[in-house]
This record gives C-alpha cells, sequence and structure tokens, in this order.
C-alpha cells in the first residue's frame, strides 16, 4: 500500500509518496522550485491565493507520478498537512471569495484583544487556551468589520488543509484540532464556542462538519482522480496543522515529548495531558492529533514567525548568487558570537512572544569594520538559534521541560552553525529524524485509513540520522553570546 502525503507549506506545497509497510518514503518533490511569495498589501498584512495552493498541489502530485518511482494506481489514502491559523471563506459553491489571511498576518490582533477582554481572561485561559489575538477567529471578524460585502456571500469558513482537501473530494470536514487552532474550540464543554460565535456575530454553519482528525474526510472526486493518476476509491482520511503534523512525523505523541521545526517559522511544541495555557499568552495551545475528549492530549506550541524567512531574505538581497549550503559554510567561518553583531530576526508580522506586538527584524552592534559577510550570515543563524532558546525558556515556564528535542533533518537544521548554537545555548540535545511534514501527512493518512492501529505502530520504524549533543567546549562562549543577544530583547 502506498500512502500519500501534502503539506501545504508557505513557501512550497511538498508531496510524499510513502510505502506504509516499510515506513519510508518512495519519492519526494516540492512545488514550485522557487519559494512562494507573501502578499503585503499594507504593513502587518500577510496574504496567498489558496487557487495557487492548489495549482502548486496538483503540479507537484504530477511531477512524483512522472518520476517513474512508484505507480500511482497504488495510492489508497492521501494525508494533508497545512500553515496553520489561515483563513479561506468560500461561496457556495466553494470558490474562494478573497485571498487568504495568513498565519503570520497581524492586522487583527487588536480585534482579537477586545474579544479577550469582553469573554474575559477566566474564560479565554480556561476554555479556549488561548486568547484569540490574532488567530483565525478574529482575523474573520477583521473581514466582516472591513469587507462586509465580502462577509455577507460566505457561506464556509475553513483553513487551508480543508480547502485542499474540497478540491480533491468535494468534501468539507474539520476537527477539533483546527477548530482550536483558529481559537473556535471550547476545550471545558468540547464543543464549538458559542460564546465566541455570539460575541463576534458568526453563524455556526459557516463552519464544517467536525470529524476526528483521523477519519474519512471525502473521497476523491472521479475527474481529480483522472486528472492526477489515481485510482477513484482513493481517500483524504487525515488533515493537521503542520505543526501537530510535524509532532506525530517525529513520534512526538505523548506528555514529555518535544518537537521543533525551524522552516519559515521556528517551533518548539510540547505535548501534555493537562489543559495548559500561558497567562501572558506567549505561548499557545492547541488539540493535538491524538487529541480526545476521554484521553487529553494537548500541544503547546511555542513560535516564532521570523525564522527561515529571516534566513531567505539575506540570501535573497545579499547572497542572491549562493546556495543556504554555502551559506552555512560562510557562517562556519566566523566566531561563536559573530563579534558581537546581534540579530533580532521579528520581522514577519507580530510575535506572540512578545503578546503579539511587532517587534520589526534589525542587526545591533553592527561595525563596519569589523563585520563582513561571514559575521553577517552567522548573526543570522545565532539570532535565529536564540530566539528559539528563548522560546524554549517561555516553555518552561508554563510547564513543558525538554530533556531532549526532536527535528526532522531539514530547513535551518541542515546548518551546523545553527543547530550546534540551540544545542550549546539550551544545553539540550537534539534529535535529527529522517522525517518531514509531508511524510508524517502520509502515515496520519494512513492511520485515518487503518493500516495502522495506532499513530504510534504508524511512526515504530522511524530512523534518527543524526544525534547532536551539546559541546562543552563552547559551553561558555555560546552562554554569553545568548547573553548578550537577550540584552536586546524588548521590554
Amino acid at each position: 500500500m502506498l500512502l500519500c502525503g501534502i503539506d501545504v507549506g508557505t513557501s512550497s506545497i511538498k508531496v510524499s509518496i510513502v510505502d506504509a509497510a516499510k515506513q519510508t518514503v518512495l519519492f519526494s518533490c516540492s512545488y514550485p522550485e522557487t519559494e512562494n511569495e507573501i502578499y503585503s498589501p499594507q504593513p502587518g498584512f500577510a496574504e496567498q491565493d489558496p487557487a495557487h495552493w492548489w495549482f502548486c498541489t496538483q503540479q507537484a502530485i504530477l511531477k512524483g507520478n512522472a518520476s517513474g518511482a512508484y505507480n500511482p494506481l497504488d495510492i489508497h489514502a492521501i494525508g494533508i498537512s497545512y500553515q496553520m491559523h489561515g483563513l479561506v471563506v468560500l461561496d457556495e459553491n466553494l470558490k474562494v471569495l478573497r485571498p487568504s489571511i495568513i498565519w503570520c498576518d497581524s492586522r487583527a490582533g487588536s480585534l482579537g484583544e477586545k474579544a479577550a477582554l469582553a469573554l474575559g481572561e477566566t474564560y479565554c485561559q480556561t476554555h479556549l487556551l488561548n486568547s484569540p489575538g490574532n488567530f483565525t477567529a478574529a482575523k474573520l471578524a477583521w473581514v466582516k468589520e472591513n469587507q462586509p460585502d465580502i462577509f455577507e456571500k460566505i457561506k464556509h469558513v475553513v483553513l487551508p488543509g480543508d480547502y485542499i482537501g474540497a478540491q480533491l473530494t468535494g468534501n468539507l470536514t474539520c476537527t477539533p484540532s483546527s477548530l482550536s487552532e483558529g481559537i473556535f474550540w471550547d476545550f471545558k464543554q468540547n464543543r464549538i464556542s458559542t460564546e465566541l460565535l455570539s460575541y463576534f456575530g458568526f453563524s455556526s454553519y459557516l463552519l464544517p462538519t467536525i470529524q476526528p482528525v483521523f477519519s474519512d474526510h471525502g473521497q476523491i472526486l472521479p475527474e481529480m482522480a483522472k486528472s492526477l493518476g489515481f485510482n477513484e476509491y482513493v481517500k483524504v482520511t487525515y488533515k493537521a496543522g503542520d505543526q501537530p503534523n510535524n509532532a506525530l512525523s517525529l513520534g512526538v505523541l505523548e506528555p514529555g515529548e518535544i518537537a521543533t521545526t525551524a522552516g519559515t517559522s521556528g517551533v518548539v511544541y510540547g505535548v501534555s495531558d493537562e489543559l495548559k495555557f500561558d497567562q501572558g499568552n506567549r505561548v499557545n495551545s492547541f488539540a493535538h492529533v491524538n487529541y480526545q475528549e476521554s484521553l487529553r492530549r494537548i500541544g503547546v506550541l511555542m513560535c516564532i514567525n521570523g525564522t527561515g524567512i529571516m534566513n531567505r531574505w539575506l540570501k535573497q538581497n545579499f547572497f542572491p548568487n549562493s546556495s543556504y549550503q554555502q551559506m552555512n559554510e560562510l557562517a562556519s567561518q566566523a566566531e561563536i558570537g559573530s563579534k558581537r553583531l546581534i540579530v533580532m530576526p521579528f520581522g514577519n508580522g507580530a510575535e506572540r512572544i512578545f503578546q503579539n506586538r511587532v517587534i520589526g527584524a534589525s542587526f545591533q552592534q553592527l561595525d563596519l569594520n569589523r563585520h563582513q559577510s561571514a559575521e553577517i550570515s552567522r548573526s543570522v543563524q545565532e539570532g535565529i538559534a536564540f530566539s528559539l532558546v528563548y522560546g524554549i525558556e517561555l516553555l518552561d515556564k508554563v510547564g513543558i521541560t525538554p530533556q531532549r528535542l526532536k527535528a526532522g533533518l531539514a530547513n535551518m537544521y541542515l546548518s551546523p552553525v545553527f543547530s550546534q548554537s540551540i544545542v550549546n545555548a539550551a544545553q539540550i540535545a537534539v534529535d535529527l529524524m529522517e522525517s518531514d511534514g509531508a511524510m508524517g501527512a502520509a502515515l496520519g493518512a494512513g492511520i485515518g485509513i487503518g493500516y495502522f492501529n495506532s499513530p504510534k505502530e504508524a511512526v515504530a520504524k522511524l530512523k534518527i540520522k543524526r544525534t547532536i549533543e551539546p559541546d562543552v567546549k563552547y559551553a561558555d562562549e555560546t552562554a554569553e553570546a545568548y547573553a548578550n543577544w537577550k540584552n536586546f530583547l524588548p521590554a
């Protein structure tokens, strides 16, 4: 049996075909080859076109089929991972009414703050586990307030993965996990928050049918099966946000286990069996992929918006003719601490760790006589790494204390400078796994179709490619560099 995993990322769409029995990837590819842009018509705005996601999804699948590495008629199920918190609004014919307001958009923050005051801090933290902030519900409120003509046409409110699933099947569904990431889910009542809907003036009919994460989300449309070279019996059997899905792909399912990613954004994600929340709303809690009312599994997520996108900005503007590997090699030529050049990587919208304030990215202490290309490259990687270490400290304050990290051997973790900077500053080892989001989505589809009896069984054969331990020789230098970096954090 083959399984197809689709990862709807910010930069590109990735598709992996997985041999279910061996739990190995037969073929993996991304589309487009260059990174997708984020449209920002005003400061703090971040949008992408859902129709473009769908086009890229089809192209990635067809690219995989053309490889000859597998027979697409052997694919039995599809799983979808997607960028979290994005707002996709559709009319009655499932037509997109406006560009998606994506995860790093900060325009709705003030509306979320007003909702938190009206609903009450106690209700938001104990029932929603979060302030509405600038999450999906607040983004929908922004459309209602600023684009009432569009709001009146909305028949369906979905997340990016739900939209891709509907294009494949014609069927709209959501899950407690996806509703929680939109801040629509009441954990105490185990239902949609009628209090939040009432405050914003939203009808519950705007939200799709609720199903478990691992379930039948619809059979592929005949015309889609023909177009994509699949059998007509193929079903979508799994949908999850990228961070819960990434945790699944790394085998992070039970309390005490910690996943981390460093793609466009950077995340440290722990699992708890308690309804944990951060009183400062700097760390967020959502239903994990294996959440059930009788077996609570809460994903406690610390997110830095400006991670890989900061490194991408550096490449595009200063090293356009260099590969990321060449930039990594250049960074390794500079000393730890980058001769005291400091980078704050927070230039991708409002940052939750600063209570939804827009901080902006910056270089601090730039010395035109001492800092050259190597220091600039290393300072960016150190700034990103240190921001994640700072987030680990925030997780510790809500009772998520990592003893060991797990990450996919991909994106920023391909850089020795970046990886060692996190490990040395946090004094925590990281296991780099042979896994990624698209593979995790495929394995999730295997759970949903019943091939695997449990999530634990689906990831039983995952392999550790490399382990990075703290290096005592450089512990003091890294600690000094991190302390210097923290001195420039906003109050």
